[in-house]
Formats: C-alpha cells, structure tokens, sequence
C-alpha cells in the first residue's frame, strides 16, 4: 500500500503536516516506537508511530528524523496524546528530510493503525494469508469478549496448522491455540529452556526468529518476541525482563518473507493484549502504593487499615472477612549502568507472585506491587487463618518463589545483573505491616549476601547466623575468607585434590568422622589425611568449636 491511501480513510483520523510529494512512497510495514533511537529495528519502508516519549527538547527531533531518514522509512505518524501538538521543531526536521508527517488525534489508537495497515499489507503480499490476518484483527478488537491471544493462536492453527504459545519471560504459560492443546502441554522444563533461550538472544541482539531445537533430532522452535517495538542498550534491561514471547513448533528458518511478516503481524496483536492486562494493573499498583507510602510515612495503624480494607475486595473479591498479609521484597541491580531498577523489580514480583487459581478474569489478580527507588514492595492478601500466629499454607515461601524461574531470570539477567528478595512472615493487622515490611527488607538484604544472579531469602532465616553477614563490610569479608580459604584453593588447584569440598562435607556432618567418610565414599583415614592437611596449611584445629565457626562462616562469605 502507499501512504496515500492513509489519508484516504477517514477511521485513522491522520492529518497530513508535510510531504505531500513524497505520498506514493510504498509502505511495507508498521512499527511503535518510542526509542531515541530505533534504527536497528527498522528495515525500510516501515510507517512509524511514535508517542514523541523521546522528545525533550528542539535538538532530539532532528537525530530522531535523521535516523529514520537513514533507515529508509515511509513515513512518520506522532500522537498528540503526550504533548498536546506535533513540536514545530520536528514539522522542520521531517521537511528538512523530505519524510512525510501525520499527526494521530488523541481518541484514536495506535492499534487500530497497525490493524489497519498490516492487513492491507499482507493482502497485497500473502494473498489468502491476508485473510488470517484480518480475521486476527477482527477479532482481537473486540477486546476481552474476543477471547484474547488464544483466538489468534487458535487461528494460527486452523489456519496455518501451526501449533503456538504464549509465554512470559519467566516460561509461564499464557495462552496456547487449541491445536497445541490437543498435544502434550509443553513441560515446565521446556517451557523454561525457551523463555531461558529468548531472554539470553535479545540480550545477545540477535535478530529473531529465534530457533531452538530440543535434543538430537528433536523438535524445533521459532521464538518471536511480543515487543510492540524496538530497544537497545538499557532500555533491553528495562524492558526484556516482562516481555512476552510467540513460540511456534516449526522452523522458521526457511520461512519466506510473507509468513515472517504475518508472524510479526501476530506479535503486533498480542502484543495489545499485553499492554491492556498490564492497563489493568494500574489500579492494584495505586493501592499498593498508597499503603507503602502511609507504612513509610509510620502513619496510624487505623489508616493504614482503612487504606488495606479498601484494596481487600479488589484482591481478593468476595471475601467476608479481612485478609491477612504477607510481604516480599525484591531489587534488581545492574552493573556498570545507572539503570532504575524498580519499575524492572515490579514487573517481575507480579510475574513470580501470579497465582493461577486466584478469582477474577487475570492470574495474577491478587497482587499488588509497588515500588520506591531500586525497590519493589509486594503486598499479598491471604485468606484468614485459624492459626496465631498464621504459619500454615497457604504462604509465600521464599524457598519455592525462584524454583520455576530461576533459569529463565539467569539468562534475562545475564552476567551483569541480580535479583534478590526477602519474605515476611504472615501478619494479622495493620499494626504488623510496618514490621514485615523491615522484615523483607532484612530478608532480602540476606539473600543478597549469598553467591548467584538470583537469590531469595525467608523471615526464617532471620533467626540464624547468617543475619550478620550482610552487615560485614566488604573487605573485611575478602580478607577473612581469603586468610582461611585461599591456601586451600591453591593446593586443590595445583594438587587437583578436594580440600575445600572435603572441609564442607566435614562440617555439614557436624565433625563426625564415619559419616562424612561415608558422603564422600572415602575411607576414614583418607578423610583424616585431608583434614590434617586442612589444618596444616591454615594454622586451625577442626576439633575446636571456633575454628569449626570460622571455617563455616568464611565459606558461607565465600
């Protein structure tokens, strides 16, 4: 189609404000983006739709449009939403580029253009493709009464006899087509590899689809990221972490040009379904936020209850009575970047707390996260329990929360950031909020002191040793564990001998001789010959309860 024809219908309320001679420029695609700069997602011939998010002063409108002029863009349609108006400076810079220019009156969405182009792109390209795609469109904006994501991967399969998933970041299941219903649901391993895989290829900056083949001669699967839109640098940080992915069971590695671009237009779709659950947050964030806000201003327990009595029908409808609550903590910090971390640390406490059998029409319905700075601060209702204080299920376990994401996070992470929180106890009113919100905090601050990307820790766990080791300063721990540990890492490293997992199986057995001889299927006296060698090298007797201390705080340091 040409950019011409936008103009032609009256539905997309485009007005034109320049470029008229550059209207019979072809238009191959369409992309939202709000980058400054997003020229690694453009192949040419895209309509651009942008918020103008990026725009903070004159200067940004001429490297935003020289960018999209090297791109090889059609053209370029902003909202009027953000600021009002079109910026005069960017009117200047698309003339200056000879990039045709529409302004987006603000009652009409982005959506319905990418709906309406992508389906007249793909009628020109696909032929009986085209008619996929509209029936996607069709149905998709009717909203939740359309059925959601599941209509168009129940599409894909009628249509296309392509069997396809939703999943989140962290390998959840969102949506599957009837067609892959039909097979075995995809294991939680697998579906972990595959949220693992995505997550480590966009932080790589591989161009999807991404392909990954499970065992010899196995099944292959084409991953295709539900962005809505280009990122790069920190933004992928700040972004990757609560996207979605597409997966397909086929390989689209020979796939023509025509079926990608439906795929993309797919993605496009889902990609609205995504944006309006997480719309749909905004109220349980508010909540959440208030009361953070009253606990850390130490307002009156009969505040912070009437504030907690308001948002227990919405998390928890129904419910007679009042709820009691738990908290958990959690922060993402990057190296080498100044990155906020607590809208990252948000997204991922409402993607790990869902609660698939919570009533209302989303999973994760019961949670309310806000977040302060680096930090984010769940709150979860529980149902009244009989027991005082509460310490049965149904809670949130610290030990349990990371299991079925941990390798997923890893690779959303990668080697330059790290997950950490802390779980509170259960508490029964109000007057114990401001306590199991320090709780967490403690709790967190725990699981931070241990070795890993992500790490979590329990109200538990408080009561136990390891509370001080967050508090030991930096170096002193380097030069406690170095003094104790490196004389035996460098004799295991040039004896290759077993040293320092002999010392940690020792203590585990608390000192007993037969039962760590046995753990290590060794005989007693070659334990005896290596834990002499342990206390030869570093001056210490394992038979005396300090040393026996030392050794296993130093490893925990470690």
């Amino acid at each position: 189609m040409r950019l011409r024809a936008l103009l032609d219908t009256d539905a997309l309320g485009l007005r034109l404000l320049g470029g008229e001679e550059e209207l019979d420029r072809t238009v191959r695609g369409v992309m939202t983006t709000d980058l400054r700069d997003p020229s690694r997602y453009l192949s040419g011939g895209e309509l651009v739709l942008t918020g103008l998010a990026w725009h903070r002063e004159p200067a940004d409108s001429e490297r935003f449009v020289r960018i999209l002029t090297a791109a090889g863009v059609a053209g370029l349609a902003a909202g009027e939403a953000e600021l009002g108006s079109v910026p005069e400076d960017l009117m200047v810079a698309c003339a200056r580029h000879r990039l045709p220019l529409f302004s987006v009156v603000e009652d009409v969405s982005f959506a319905s253009i990418t709906e309406h182009v992508v389906r007249q792109v793909s009628s020109e390209r696909a032929g009986d493709l085209a008619a996929v795609v509209d029936r996607h469109r069709r149905l998709m904006s009717a909203g939740p009464a359309g059925g959601g994501p599941e209509v168009v991967l129940d599409l894909l399969g009628s249509d296309l006899d392509l069997r396809a998933w939703v999943l989140s970041a962290t390998g959840r299941q969102i949506a599957g087509s009837a067609l892959a219903g039909q097979g075995p649901a995809l294991p939680a391993a697998l579906r972990a590899r595959l949220a693992g895989e995505h997550l480590a290829a966009v932080r790589a900056g591989r161009r999807w689809p991404h392909r990954v083949t499970t065992g010899a001669g196995g099944t292959t699967y084409s991953l295709f990221p539900v962005d809505g839109g280009g990122r790069e640098g920190h933004e992928v940080r700040e972004t990757v972490l609560s996207e979605w992915l597409l997966v397909v069971e086929a390989d689209a590695g020979d796939w023509p040009e025509e079926r990608l671009d439906l795929l993309q237009g797919v993605t496009q779709l889902i990609a609205v379904e995504r944006d309006r659950r997480d719309a749909a947050r905004t109220v349980r964030r508010r909540l959440a936020q208030e009361v953070l806000e009253l606990v850390q201003a130490s307002a009156p327990p009969a505040e912070i209850a009437a504030r907690l009595r308001v948002a227990a029908p919405v998390l928890l409808p129904g419910l007679g009575t009042a709820p009691h609550w738990q908290v958990v903590v959690a922060r993402v910090e990057w190296s080498g970047a100044d990155v906020a971390g607590g809208p990252v640390a948000q997204a991922l406490l409402e993607e790990i707390l869902v609660d698939p059998t919570a009533p209302g029409p989303e999973p994760s319905d019961r949670i309310a996260v806000a977040h302060t700075g680096d930090e984010a601060v769940a709150l979860v209702p529980l149902p009244a329990l009989a027991q005082d204080p509460p310490d049965a299920e149904p809670t949130v376990r610290a030990d349990a929360l990371l299991a079925a994401v941990r390798e997923p996070l890893a690779h959303g992470l990668a080697d330059d950031g790290r997950l950490t929180i802390g779980v509170s106890a259960a508490v029964l009113s109000a007057e114990g909020l401001r306590g199991a919100v320090e709780e967490a905090r403690h709790a967190r601050r725990v699981a931070a002191a241990r070795p890993g990307s992500v790490c979590a820790a329990g109200h538990q766990e408080l009561a136990s040793h390891v509370l001080l080791l967050p508090f030991v300063p930096d170096d002193v721990r380097r030069a406690f564990t170095a003094r104790l540990l490196d004389p035996l890492r460098e004799y295991d490293r040039r004896h290759r001998a077993e040293l320092v997992p002999t010392l940690e199986a020792f203590l585990a057995a608390d000192g007993s001789w037969t039962r760590c001889a046995a753990g290590l299927h060794l005989h007693v006296n070659t334990l005896r010959y290596r834990v002499g060698r342990i206390e030869q090298l570093t001056g210490r007797d394992l038979s005396r309860l300090e040393d026996k201390l030392d050794f296993f705080l130093a490893l925990r340091l470690g």
